[in-house]
């Protein structure tokens, strides 16, 4: 398996830095493929946010680091309100549960951000918030 690293970018406070596990790659990719013409804007910030990411083998990614299976803490510091949230693939979304897709604009924006970092995000109804992740628990290993 050949994985292609990409030079990190620049984090700034709009865009903090962002790392993809490898083996997620091509899925996530095919997620946003896949709703490109039911919804554009979300499949295109999708590939944005692929596009900037540093890819990295599974072992290479950070702890801290939201990926898939991810559990969450953020606060939103507009209310100061935290929630915690589980990030999934859309076949296991169930919000009642608190499982987040990846592909919904809260998810797009959890997705591969380090503790600490603050992100904006535009909620549906189109108002953006500032949001600070806060902690990452990485799912039980299965063997």
């Amino acid at each position: 398996m050949s994985l292609t690293v990409q030079p990190l970018k620049r984090a700034t406070k709009a865009n903090p830095r962002v790392i993809i596990n490898a083996e997620d790659l091509a899925h996530l990719e095919g997620l946003a493929d896949g709703i490109m013409k039911r919804n554009p804007a979300l499949a295109d910030r999708m590939l944005e946010e692929l596009s900037r990411a540093r890819i990295v083998a599974p072992a290479k990614v950070p702890k801290n680091v939201v990926t898939m299976g991810s559990t969450v803490r953020y606060r939103d510091e507009m209310t100061s309100q935290e929630k915690t949230v589980t990030l999934v693939y859309p076949e296991n979304a169930d919000i009642a549960l608190l499982r987040v897709s990846v592909m919904t604009p809260i998810g797009v924006a959890l997705l591969g951000l380090a503790e600490g970092a603050s992100f904006y995000w535009d909620t549906r109804d189109n108002q953006r918030r500032m949001l600070t992740i806060i902690t990452v628990e990485q799912p039980a290993a299965i063997n």
